[in-house]
């Protein structure tokens, strides 16, 4: 089984990446261990509300920011987006979403002493939807991170993420993953050539 990918630059594209290549989010241990992976709650808050409405709801959410977000790159980003009812459904139930309180953090005292942060108590669904529907707003309302938004160019690689590399080159989602497939693929059309 693959493993969960952290690797898009916000939490909402990270998101996005559970349906690629097959539902990542399919049990409430999957959906958990995405949760604590993408650090919407620090590594040791036990999830213990988690049932199986969350993973539902995640999902829900997930299809309504994939649909922002692949219709803000359809359209390059350089006018105003009206996608139609259809955009304009998923942008008003991820504005609902934020509405809720996300997780209250604090600060306590580590084993060793130094600060760390943990959650005034246990969060609840609708909390960490808020959390990720709060990243969505802000992706899509910030001039920088939005002109920042790319699509993988690997073949049949629907990822998207942040570039945030030095000249806004990169290419891929993750160069260990689609970069290396570019680079096998490219390799073996050299030595294919070179054969004929």
């Amino acid at each position: 089984m693959d493993e969960l990918r952290f690797d898009a630059g916000r939490i909402c594209l990270d998101l996005l990446a559970t349906a690629h290549p097959f539902e990542r989010l399919d049990s409430v241990g999957s959906l958990c261990a995405w949760i604590h992976g993408c650090g919407l709650v620090p590594p040791d808050t036990p999830l213990t509300r988690a049932d199986a409405a969350w993973p539902v709801a995640f999902r829900e959410l997930r299809r309504d920011v994939a649909q922002l977000v692949h219709g803000r790159l359809a359209q390059g980003g350089s006018v105003p987006y009206d996608g139609g009812a259809a955009h304009d459904g998923a942008l008003a139930r991820v504005n609902e979403a934020a509405r809720s309180a996300p997780p209250t953090p604090r600060a306590v005292r580590g084993e060793d002493g130094s600060l760390v942060r943990a959650l005034d108590g246990p969060p609840g669904c609708a909390a960490l939807l808020a959390a990720v529907a709060r990243d969505t707003v802000e992706l899509l309302t910030d001039p920088v991170a939005r002109a920042g938004l790319r699509q993988c160019a690997g073949d049949n690689c629907p990822l998207v993420y942040v570039d945030m590399s030095r000249g806004r080159r990169r290419r891929w989602c993750s160069s260990e993953v689609c970069g290396n497939r570019e680079r096998v693929a490219r390799h073996r059309r050299r030595a294919a050539l070179a054969r004929s």
